[in-house]
């Protein structure tokens, strides 16, 4: 029985070690690219991740079951840290964790969420050395590269699902500017993590095909990388043009004219000072109290807990010249509605990360449970928002305010308003597209626009906030929505169903983004099949490719007794 060879590649350990390393940071830079030179700062870098990727499974192909699993596990550690390093400033700057144990939270969290890829690197490389060759070469090392993509697709789902799921930085969001994106209306963002690792892995792989079926495995590779492009041209939306899946959601003349315009505020205040009774508590109430009595715009959004406290902490009279203004306007007078981010609850039923909606006759009394429309955080940030029973200890060390929060349910209803059905998403939630697709299953009644409310003030002036809304825009491709984002320090924008920003505000400063957006019904295939059975199609593709490699080396061993 004949095998893959390994690649033909030498190198000392510690230099082999250290391309990893490279190639790991170069990923993480490829989600958003975080110096103003060379490449536009905040986009991603399509090619990049690529070129990371296909040193990673040159080095697998040519190491060790062992060496493979540490390379794995270096790689994705790296690439994690790389990624997420802003995570020290909350735990740090305004968690009060001592910097040395900041530093080891960041590296241990990433280290562990690395042995997902450290296992599938493993697998693969274990795999690969057993692999016959009972075919051309061109089909060995087509079968090399699917079953890597499939195994690192597993270890991508695997960050989104276990222990709550934490997939921030995950490879598909490095296509987001690249010419394969708009697939994402297909196979969604972790189909294009799918699709990058399958085209690295090809890459890779023509280094180590002989030279005579070389041209065949390149030809192959190249047809498919243009054929995957070709499709993703298709399915591009100009603004002016309907698309296939989705189209412009009328509304009712009767009630506003068009265009349906937002108001989105953004605060600014210092996250040091937040949740201080004595400075940013007073700041925001007064700031955020005058935008909404005074912003005209046809729905006002605030970011997330832009009213830091309690209903029943709030100055007297607050609350109730809100619902004078927003629920009970004067009569004749055009309507205008808000989403307002406040936390709410008490210490008997537990508290809630929420946004209260408030519109025109609304039914109900002068209480944000019972008054209009209440949204309640569903997916919490670990150790953010909630942390395990076994972990309380942790809180004891930390000054993280409002950080153990109940769950909202995952399908809650929409705000409906002005003939717009809008879908409220607090802060990461709207890095859990599966679980946004909950509204979907029936087309009727689907949102048509996207709102999320965010507070990156917790990681300073960094990469996350350009991530973030990286983030976004896939998800406004993904659906063929537009995302409006309200947050408490940037960015603020208003991005289109194509997921092009077409209004921004200055980071980093207060003022107010007034901007016209159009919603789309319709859904698109990603939108459909993730509606109504979850991440399990890409897990059981990736299953079905493993094993139908595992089964060909079977019958290979087979053949030679």
């Amino acid at each position: 029985m004949s095998r893959l060879p390994a690649a033909p590649f030498a190198a000392p350990a510690v230099a082999t070690y250290l391309a990893v390393f490279a190639a790991g940071l170069s990923h993480a830079l490829s989600i958003a690219w975080p110096f103003d030179a060379v490449w536009p700062l905040g986009q991603s870098v399509w090619w990049l991740q690529l070129l990371a990727l296909t040193v990673l499974v040159r080095f697998l192909n040519a190491a060790t079951p062992g060496q493979a699993a540490f390379s794995g596990w270096l790689f994705a550690t790296v690439m994690q840290c790389g990624t997420w390093w802003w995570l020290f400033i909350s735990i740090h700057t305004y968690g009060g964790l001592a910097a040395p144990l900041a530093v080891l939270a960041v590296v241990g969290l990433a280290g562990f969420l690395a042995l997902y890829y450290a296992a599938a690197s493993w697998i693969y490389s274990k795999w690969r050395k057993n692999s016959a060759n009972t075919a051309s070469a061109a089909v060995s090392y087509a079968w090399s590269a699917i079953v890597f993509a499939s195994f690192w697709l597993m270890a991508e789902l695997g960050r989104v699902a276990i222990f709550t799921g934490f997939p921030w930085g995950e490879g598909g969001y490095a296509q987001l500017d690249g010419p394969f994106v708009n697939l994402a209306k297909l196979v969604g963002v972790h189909g294009l993590t799918f699709g990058a690792a399958l085209l690295a892995a090809a890459l890779a792989a023509l280094a180590s095909v002989g030279a005579k079926p070389r041209w065949l495995a390149a030809g192959l590779t190249l047809a498919g990388a243009l054929a995957a492009a070709a499709l993703s041209f298709a399915l591009h939306l100009d603004r002016d043009t309907v698309s296939v899946f989705t189209a412009p959601e009328p509304r009712p003349l009767r009630l506003i004219p068009a265009p349906f315009t937002v108001a989105l505020l953004q605060g600014n205040i210092p996250q040091d000072e937040k949740f201080q009774g004595t400075k940013g508590v007073p700041d925001a109430l007064k700031w955020y109290g005058q935008q909404l009595m005074a912003v005209s715009a046809t729905l006002v959004v605030t970011p997330e807990t832009a009213l830091p406290v309690l209903p029943e902490q709030l100055p007297d009279g607050y609350l109730d010249a809100l619902v004078d203004r927003f629920v009970t306007p004067p009569v004749g007078q055009v309507g205008t509605a808000a989403l307002v981010g406040i936390p709410l609850g008490n210490s008997q039923v537990g508290y809630t990360n929420s946004v209260i909606g408030l519109k025109p006759l609304a039914i109900g009394a002068a209480d944000p449970n019972t008054v209009g429309y209440r949204y309640d955080k569903h997916h919490l940030v670990p150790f953010g928002e909630f942390v395990h029973p076994l972990f309380k200890w942790f809180l004891a060390i930390v000054n993280m305010p409002l950080s153990d929060f109940n769950r909202g349910s995952v399908n809650q209803s929409t705000f409906d308003w002005q003939g717009q059905r809008i879908a409220p998403n607090i802060c990461y939630e709207d890095l859990f597209g599966e679980e946004l697709a909950a509204r979907f299953t029936d087309p009727a009644l689907a949102p048509t626009m996207f709102v999320n409310v965010s507070n990156i003030g917790w990681f300073g002036n960094t990469i996350a906030i350009d991530q973030h809304l990286n983030i976004s825009r896939l998800r406004a491709i993904e659906f063929e929505r537009a995302m409006v984002r309200a947050t408490n320090t940037g960015a603020t924008v208003i991005i289109d169903h194509t997921g092009q920003v077409t209004h921004s505000l200055m980071r980093h400063t207060r003022g107010v983004l007034v901007g016209s957006v159009e919603g789309r019904s319709g859904i698109t295939p990603y939108a459909w099949w993730v509606s109504r059975l979850g991440l399990w199609p890409l897990w059981l593709l990736a299953l079905a490719m493993i094993s139908g490699a595992f089964y060909r080396n079977f019958r290979g061993r087979r053949a030679d007794f």
